[in-house]
Parts: C-alpha cells; structure tokens; sequence
C-alpha cells in the first residue's frame, strides 16, 4: 500500500510502522486488503514503545526522576536542553500519524464505527503528545503526502486541542457496544469495545483538565458533567480498565529496550524521587529501584539514597554507590503505562479539591491505592494513617502523589508540572536556564530549512519566538 508521508522535513517517503510489524505495510503477501484492525497493533505497539522511551530519556531527567551519573556539567537535568530534543518526537509522531490517519479513512470505508471511534482516541492521544512538547504544530495538512501537501502549515495549540477534544466526544458517541469488533484481537483492550470506550472518556478527561486554565474551554464545568454522569461518559473504574499495554516479550510485543541492562547504565535515581518515597515507606520503591550501597568491602546496603538533580560539584562529593533503577522494568514481559485509572481518580480529586464534586479523600486515596497496585505493589495496612501518605485537603498533596501514579507515562508529569507548578521541585546553582523548567521544545531544525515559510508562521502562533522558555497555549502561568 502507498505511505508517503513527508512533514517537510526533507520531503521523504518513510516506513509505516517499526519493528517486525514493518512486515505487515511491505509484504503484499501478507495482506489481501487494507483493515482498521490490520492497522490496530502496529501503532499501538509503535506509540508506546516511542513514549516509554521518551518518559525515560526526557521527563524522568526533567522531573526529577534519575539522572545521568557520573555527569559533571551539563544535562537534561540541569535545564541544559539541545535544539534537536524534541527530533524523536517529532518525527517518530507524525510516523505514527500517518498512520492512524490511514487507519481512519479504512474505518471510515469498512463503516465501522467502532474502529472509528478508536482512531479518532488513537489520533487525539498522539497529537496532545505532540502539541504539549511543541505548541503550535501541523495538524490539518499534516500527514497528507499523497494529496502532494509536502509542507504543511501550523495550527494553533487552541484549535488542535478543540478539534481532539470534540473528536473524543464523538468517539464515545460512536461506540456500540453490542457490536464486535471483527478482525484480530487488538494487543491493549482484546476487542472489548467497552474498554476502549472508557479510554476515549478518561482521555478527554486527561486533556479537559491540561486546558482548564483557558477559561473559554469551559473545561471544569465538562469534567464535572463528566463525573456526574457515568452512563452516558463511563471511564475507568478500576486498574482493569486501564490503558496498560502488557508486553509479552513473544516477538513482534517485545520490550523496546533490546539490552535491559542499557536500562540502568551511567544513571541514578534523583533524590526528590527517592526521598518522598522514603518518607512514607512506599512499596513501590523495591519495584522501582535498587538499594544504594556504601563503598566498603564488601558493599553493604544503606537503604534508597539518590543523587540530588543538577547538583553542583564535583561527582565524588557522593561517598556511597546510589540507588539505579531495577531493570525488571523493561526486561520481557513488562507493562508500559498509556493511561492509568490512578490518573482518573487524581482528575477526580483535583475536582473535588477545588470544589466542583464532594469526595476528593476517597478519590485521593483510591488514586494512591491504584497507582501502587498497578505498579505490582501491595498497599500497607495503616499506610494512609501516615500524615506524610494521608489527604490534607491541599492540591499539592494530590499532585505529589500523582506525580507518582505517571511515573513512566510518556510527558505526563511534566505537563502536569507546567500546568500547577507541583510538585515543587528543588533547583541547584548548577541549572542552566535560570534553574526554570523549560515549557516546552524548539521545533527540529529541520522545520527551518525545509519548511521555512510555515515554520515562521508556527512561531508567530507561539507569539513570535521559537525557545524553551516561551509558553504554550494552555500553560498560562
């Protein structure tokens, strides 16, 4: 089948999918006929994989998460960020794009309902991904090489998130749950159309809450008509129903990192990360991570201990081997997190916490229980009677322990971060930037050489400069 589809970024024809799927877009004789549900797998398997890489190379560094160690200057953690970041992003989304745009017009063909409700919650997952990380980006002519629109203009972030938004309300309108779905059993929900009915709900709750800063979004009175009435928009009710792709590790479902060991190499936990997990004895430590050591002989075990982001000064300041990561995380089978029903709870909390719904302990401590539960872990007996564990009414609470619950879920905790300004996060004299978080990336390089007249209209959407500190649509503080 034909899949051109240049971003103008050198106007090429690129590969449809990666990985072994790769075989199902180039072998003729694999596929009689183009299906939604041929097209299923392979961009689930595809987005994923790209935003677990993400999650660790990018917002795990940003927000305090790990670092790389031995790192004498520099680094993604001290704000120090390179113009081609955000090249993994950009190319590797619009790839998928493409797809799911192909993915669409055969749901649209085959009309089927069903699958069109999924590609539009496919397309509104990736492109918020997309214009979260970048602002203002292509959208409307995007991905249409084969219409011969090479270089595609700019939307603005207000009118991506309006078109997303009104597509995952018609998606949930869309949904019949009395039909099956007819072709292979997709690799995140098995077919069940009631569970992908839930995620298009829980993502536009996700993406309803990003933008409620805009007060001409309506956002909070949506989200609480959304709460109060769960037949007509049912999301998670249980970590059963989340959007966790469980990678098997039979191939083509294997786990992105080849190397698992490459996992943890030259890195260590951050101490932010660390230390409130500490402070409440979270299960999830062993899970996440390993002891840290002392430099005897032999080594002894001093308990999870990271190494403080951006930190100033020499590398030998820190007399003890810290924390890493545990590499059972990426080494097959393993999960990797889309959306989590921890995350629906904390919406609900949020909700609740500035008045709009009652409950917000119930929905915090449900968030709290589901998001150690989902990670493999057990909730202690007494834990929330612990002040540091337990709901204080404030949204700095909530948002502590829901930056917990996106731990490994693509940008999550830094969007969150850019827009509450929680959790708090301790700066060093060692941070580039001004020790500021940067609020988003600059667009590729790329953009400028082959899609210059559209790049310069993009920053001027962006208010006319194209930095890491120039905020995007919905980031209002």
């Amino acid at each position: 089948m034909k899949k051109i589809f240049s971003l103008a970024l050198a106007a090429v024809t690129m590969a449809a999918c990666t990985g072994d799927f790769d075989e199902l877009n180039q072998d003729p004789n694999l596929i009689s006929e183009i299906s939604p549900g041929t097209l299923l797998n392979p961009i689930i398997y595809d987005a994923a994989s790209q935003n677990a890489n993400q999650a660790y190379s990018v917002t795990f560094n940003l927000m305090q998460v790990s670092l790389p160690y031995p790192s004498v200057s520099g680094g993604l953690h001290r704000y120090d960020v390179s113009p081609n970041i955000g090249n993994t992003a950009w190319n590797g989304y619009y790839r998928i794009l493409a797809n799911i745009r192909e993915m669409r017009t055969a749901a649209e063909t085959a009309q089927d309902n069903n699958y069109l409700a999924v590609a539009l919650t496919l397309n509104a997952w990736v492109y918020s991904n997309l214009t979260d990380v970048f602002g203002p980006v292509p959208m409307t002519e995007a991905v249409r090489g084969e219409e011969g629109i090479y270089y595609p203009a700019y939307d603005s972030q207000q009118h991506i998130y309006e078109t997303i938004l009104q597509d995952l309300e018609t998606a949930n309108t869309l949904y019949n749950t009395s039909q099956v779905m007819p072709y292979a059993s997709d690799i995140l929900y098995a077919n069940n159309v009631a569970k992908w009915q839930k995620f298009t709900n829980s993502l536009r709750m996700r993406l309803l809450l990003r933008v409620s800063g805009r007060p001409e979004t309506n956002a909070w009175a949506t989200l609480t008509q959304m709460v109060n009435n769960p037949t007509v928009y049912p999301v998670f009710t249980s970590n059963a129903d989340a959007a966790i792709l469980n990678v098997t590790g039979v191939a083509p479902l294997v786990s992105p990192w080849s190397r698992p060991q490459d996992f943890r190499l030259g890195v260590k936990l951050a101490s932010f990360f660390v230390d409130n997990l500490n402070s409440t004895n979270d299960p999830r430590r062993p899970i996440i991570g390993t002891q840290a050591t002392d430099l005897g002989t032999p080594p002894q075990n001093i308990g999870y201990v990271g190494i403080p982001s951006g930190y100033a000064g020499p590398d030998s300041q820190f007399q003890y081997e810290a924390s890493t990561f545990n590499i059972t995380q990426v080494t097959n089978p393993m999960k990797i997190f889309i959306m989590s029903y921890a995350e629906v709870e904390f919406i609900k909390a949020e909700l609740a916490q500035r008045g709009y719904i009652t409950g917000a302990d119930t929905y915090y401590t449900n968030g709290v229980t589901a998001a150690i539960q989902h990670m493999g872990g057990t909730v202690p007996e007494g834990f929330f009677d612990d002040e540091d564990a337990a709901y204080n009414g404030t949204l700095e609470r909530i948002m502590l322990q829901k930056y917990y619950a996106l731990y490994f879920t693509d940008y999550q905790q830094w969007s969150e971060y850019r827009r509450t300004g929680l959790p708090q996060l301790p700066t060093t004299t060692a941070m580039q930037n001004g020790a500021v978080m940067p609020a988003r990336f600059t667009y590729p390089v790329d953009q400028n050489t082959f899609n210059n007249a559209n790049y310069l209209e993009g920053i001027q959407l962006l208010g006319g400069q194209d930095n890491i500190n120039t905020h995007v649509w919905w980031d209002v503080d």
